[in-house]
Protein backbone atom coordinates (compact mmCIF):
# COMPACT_ATOMS: atom_id res chain seq x y z
CA UNK A 1 0.00 0.00 0.00
CA UNK A 2 2.88 2.42 1.10
CA UNK A 3 5.90 2.53 -0.51
CA UNK A 4 8.59 5.12 0.72
CA UNK A 5 11.85 5.39 -1.17
CA UNK A 6 14.86 7.75 0.12
CA UNK A 7 13.15 10.10 1.30
CA UNK A 8 14.97 13.10 1.99
CA UNK A 9 13.41 16.35 3.99
CA UNK A 10 16.92 19.24 4.02
CA UNK A 11 15.29 22.97 5.38
CA UNK A 12 16.97 26.06 4.49
CA UNK A 13 17.79 27.88 7.96
CA UNK A 14 19.39 31.48 6.85
CA UNK A 15 22.51 30.56 5.37
CA UNK A 16 22.76 27.24 6.15
CA UNK A 17 20.89 23.27 5.63
CA UNK A 18 18.84 21.09 8.12
CA UNK A 19 18.38 17.58 7.21
CA UNK A 20 15.74 16.47 8.99
CA UNK A 21 15.37 13.22 7.07
CA UNK A 22 18.10 11.21 5.24
CA UNK A 23 17.57 8.53 3.09
CA UNK A 24 14.48 6.54 4.12
CA UNK A 25 13.06 4.04 2.81
CA UNK A 26 10.38 1.45 3.75
CA UNK A 27 7.09 -0.25 2.82
CA UNK A 28 3.41 -0.75 4.71
CA UNK A 29 1.45 -3.83 4.00
CA UNK A 30 -2.31 -3.09 3.66
CA UNK A 31 -3.68 -4.70 6.78
CA UNK A 32 -0.47 -3.75 9.20
CA UNK A 33 -0.64 -1.72 12.56
CA UNK A 34 2.68 -0.11 12.51
CA UNK A 35 4.21 2.01 15.14
CA UNK A 36 6.68 4.87 14.00
CA UNK A 37 9.14 5.96 17.29
CA UNK A 38 11.02 8.49 17.76
CA UNK A 39 13.00 10.84 20.49
CA UNK A 40 11.90 14.55 20.00
CA UNK A 41 13.74 15.91 16.87
CA UNK A 42 14.46 12.55 15.17
CA UNK A 43 12.50 13.24 12.27
CA UNK A 44 9.05 11.23 13.14
CA UNK A 45 6.83 14.32 12.90
CA UNK A 46 8.61 15.22 9.38
CA UNK A 47 7.82 11.80 8.30
CA UNK A 48 4.62 12.13 9.39
CA UNK A 49 3.56 14.96 7.33
CA UNK A 50 4.82 13.21 4.15
CA UNK A 51 2.84 9.98 4.65
CA UNK A 52 -0.23 12.46 5.46
CA UNK A 53 0.44 13.88 2.33
CA UNK A 54 0.78 17.47 4.78
CA UNK A 55 4.54 18.13 3.70
CA UNK A 56 6.34 17.04 0.38
CA UNK A 57 9.72 15.68 0.69
CA UNK A 58 13.21 17.77 -0.89
CA UNK A 59 14.20 14.57 -2.74
CA UNK A 60 12.95 10.98 -2.96
CA UNK A 61 9.16 9.03 -3.39
CA UNK A 62 5.90 8.33 -1.74
CA UNK A 63 3.97 6.05 -3.36
CA UNK A 64 0.63 5.18 -2.27
CA UNK A 65 -1.35 2.58 -3.78
CA UNK A 66 1.07 2.66 -6.56
CA UNK A 67 0.44 6.15 -7.07
CA UNK A 68 3.67 9.02 -6.56
CA UNK A 69 1.54 11.08 -4.56
CA UNK A 70 4.06 14.02 -5.06
CA UNK A 71 4.38 14.16 -8.45
CA UNK A 72 0.82 14.97 -8.57
CA UNK A 73 -0.83 18.84 -8.46
CA UNK A 74 -1.47 20.49 -5.06
CA UNK A 75 -5.24 19.72 -5.57
CA UNK A 76 -4.88 16.05 -6.71
CA UNK A 77 -2.83 15.62 -3.36
CA UNK A 78 -5.21 17.13 -1.70
CA UNK A 79 -7.99 14.89 -2.55
CA UNK A 80 -5.81 12.02 -1.71
CA UNK A 81 -5.56 13.28 1.77
CA UNK A 82 -9.24 13.90 2.07
CA UNK A 83 -9.82 10.12 0.69
CA UNK A 84 -8.01 8.11 1.63
CA UNK A 85 -6.10 9.09 4.96
CA UNK A 86 -7.89 9.45 8.56
CA UNK A 87 -6.29 12.01 11.01
CA UNK A 88 -5.88 11.17 14.57
CA UNK A 89 -4.41 14.08 16.74
CA UNK A 90 -3.02 13.99 20.27
CA UNK A 91 -5.37 16.96 20.91
CA UNK A 92 -8.60 15.85 19.59
CA UNK A 93 -9.36 18.75 17.43
CA UNK A 94 -13.14 18.28 18.36
CA UNK A 95 -15.93 20.99 18.21
CA UNK A 96 -16.85 21.72 21.58
CA UNK A 97 -20.29 23.10 21.55
CA UNK A 98 -21.79 20.92 18.81
CA UNK A 99 -22.41 16.74 19.46
CA UNK A 100 -20.70 13.82 19.06
CA UNK A 101 -22.26 13.05 16.06
CA UNK A 102 -22.09 15.99 14.53
CA UNK A 103 -18.49 16.30 15.19
CA UNK A 104 -17.98 12.90 13.64
CA UNK A 105 -20.16 14.06 10.36
CA UNK A 106 -17.27 16.92 9.85
CA UNK A 107 -15.62 15.10 6.88
CA UNK A 108 -18.55 15.28 5.13
CA UNK A 109 -18.95 19.02 5.16
CA UNK A 110 -17.88 19.58 1.44
CA UNK A 111 -19.68 16.47 0.28
CA UNK A 112 -22.70 17.98 -1.37
CA UNK A 113 -23.67 14.70 -2.97
CA UNK A 114 -24.37 12.12 0.21
CA UNK A 115 -27.60 12.49 1.54
CA UNK A 116 -28.51 13.23 5.55
CA UNK A 117 -29.49 9.98 6.09
CA UNK A 118 -26.21 8.21 4.18
CA UNK A 119 -24.09 10.64 6.65
CA UNK A 120 -25.73 9.46 9.62
CA UNK A 121 -25.59 5.93 8.87
CA UNK A 122 -22.01 6.69 8.15
CA UNK A 123 -21.31 8.03 10.91
CA UNK A 124 -23.29 5.60 13.33
CA UNK A 125 -21.00 2.71 11.44
CA UNK A 126 -18.13 4.72 12.99
CA UNK A 127 -18.86 5.30 16.00
CA UNK A 128 -20.41 1.60 16.73
CA UNK A 129 -16.56 0.58 15.62
CA UNK A 130 -15.07 2.59 17.88
CA UNK A 131 -17.21 1.49 21.14
CA UNK A 132 -19.09 4.14 22.12
CA UNK A 133 -22.09 4.10 23.68
CA UNK A 134 -24.90 5.17 22.12
CA UNK A 135 -25.97 7.54 24.71
CA UNK A 136 -23.24 9.57 24.53
CA UNK A 137 -23.90 10.22 20.53
CA UNK A 138 -26.21 13.17 21.24
CA UNK A 139 -23.51 14.85 23.56
CA UNK A 140 -21.20 17.82 23.39
CA UNK A 141 -17.88 17.06 23.04
CA UNK A 142 -16.85 19.08 25.83
CA UNK A 143 -19.19 16.70 28.04
CA UNK A 144 -17.27 13.84 27.44
CA UNK A 145 -14.15 12.35 29.17
CA UNK A 146 -10.65 12.56 27.43
CA UNK A 147 -10.97 9.10 26.20
CA UNK A 148 -14.36 9.33 24.79
CA UNK A 149 -13.55 12.16 22.98
CA UNK A 150 -9.97 10.80 21.47
CA UNK A 151 -12.73 7.55 20.84
CA UNK A 152 -14.77 10.30 18.75
CA UNK A 153 -11.82 11.66 16.61
CA UNK A 154 -10.89 8.18 15.86
CA UNK A 155 -14.49 7.78 14.16
CA UNK A 156 -14.56 10.95 12.69
CA UNK A 157 -11.00 9.60 10.86
CA UNK A 158 -13.52 6.61 10.28
CA UNK A 159 -15.98 7.87 8.34
CA UNK A 160 -15.53 8.23 4.58
CA UNK A 161 -13.65 4.92 5.21
CA UNK A 162 -10.67 5.76 4.52
CA UNK A 163 -7.43 3.32 3.54
CA UNK A 164 -5.08 4.94 6.18
CA UNK A 165 -5.63 5.44 9.83
CA UNK A 166 -2.65 8.43 11.13
CA UNK A 167 -2.49 8.94 14.47
CA UNK A 168 -0.06 11.39 16.28
CA UNK A 169 0.61 10.89 19.95
CA UNK A 170 -3.05 9.86 20.44
CA UNK A 171 -2.60 9.07 23.88
CA UNK A 172 -0.21 11.82 25.08
CA UNK A 173 -3.08 13.84 26.64
CA UNK A 174 -4.60 10.78 28.09
CA UNK A 175 -3.69 9.49 31.90
CA UNK A 176 -2.62 5.72 31.25
CA UNK A 177 -5.15 3.70 31.91
CA UNK A 178 -7.58 5.94 29.55
CA UNK A 179 -4.39 5.58 27.17
CA UNK A 180 -4.97 1.32 27.08
CA UNK A 181 -8.37 1.73 26.40
CA UNK A 182 -7.65 4.09 23.17
CA UNK A 183 -4.79 1.79 21.73
CA UNK A 184 -7.09 -1.17 22.14
CA UNK A 185 -9.42 0.50 20.23
CA UNK A 186 -6.91 0.70 17.51
CA UNK A 187 -5.80 -2.49 17.94
CA UNK A 188 -9.93 -4.21 17.27
CA UNK A 189 -9.90 -1.29 14.46
CA UNK A 190 -7.12 -3.48 13.20
CA UNK A 191 -7.45 -6.91 13.63
CA UNK A 192 -11.47 -6.97 13.25
CA UNK A 193 -11.72 -4.42 11.05
CA UNK A 194 -9.07 -4.21 8.85
CA UNK A 195 -7.75 -0.94 9.08
CA UNK A 196 -4.37 0.04 8.24
CA UNK A 197 -2.85 2.15 11.15
CA UNK A 198 0.08 4.30 11.57
CA UNK A 199 1.06 5.11 15.07
CA UNK A 200 3.58 8.11 15.94
CA UNK A 201 5.13 8.08 18.79
CA UNK A 202 7.72 9.13 21.47
CA UNK A 203 7.14 6.20 23.65
CA UNK A 204 7.77 2.17 24.00
CA UNK A 205 5.08 1.62 25.80
CA UNK A 206 2.85 2.53 23.68
CA UNK A 207 4.44 1.71 20.31
CA UNK A 208 4.59 -1.80 22.02
CA UNK A 209 0.50 -2.43 20.98
CA UNK A 210 1.33 -2.30 17.38
CA UNK A 211 2.73 -5.22 15.04
CA UNK A 212 5.33 -3.50 14.19
CA UNK A 213 7.41 -0.73 15.16
CA UNK A 214 10.31 1.54 13.11
CA UNK A 215 12.47 3.35 15.16
CA UNK A 216 14.00 6.50 13.58
CA UNK A 217 16.91 8.65 15.28
CA UNK A 218 18.62 11.92 13.87
CA UNK A 219 15.82 11.45 10.35
CA UNK A 220 17.03 7.76 9.83
CA UNK A 221 15.92 4.17 10.30
CA UNK A 222 17.44 2.57 13.02
CA UNK A 223 15.54 -0.44 13.27
CA UNK A 224 12.14 -2.02 11.81
CA UNK A 225 11.15 -4.96 13.58
CA UNK A 226 8.28 -7.07 14.45
CA UNK A 227 5.96 -7.04 17.75
CA UNK A 228 4.43 -9.89 19.61
CA UNK A 229 1.35 -8.86 18.58
CA UNK A 230 2.10 -9.76 14.78
CA UNK A 231 0.64 -12.93 15.87
CA UNK A 232 -2.84 -12.30 16.97
CA UNK A 233 -3.48 -15.30 19.36
CA UNK A 234 0.17 -14.78 21.04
Amino acid sequence: MIQCKHLTKTYKIGEDYLTVLSDVSFSIEKGEFVAIIGPSGSGKSTLMNILGALDRPTDGNFFLDGQDVFSLADDDVAHIRSQKIGFVFQSFNLLARSTVMRNVSLPFIYDTTLERSKRKEKAEVALRAVGLDEDRWKHLSNELSGGQMQRVAIARALVNNPDIILADEPTGNLDSKTGEVVLHTFQNLNREHGHTIILITHDKNVAAYANRVIEIKDGRILSDTKTKNSNPNQ
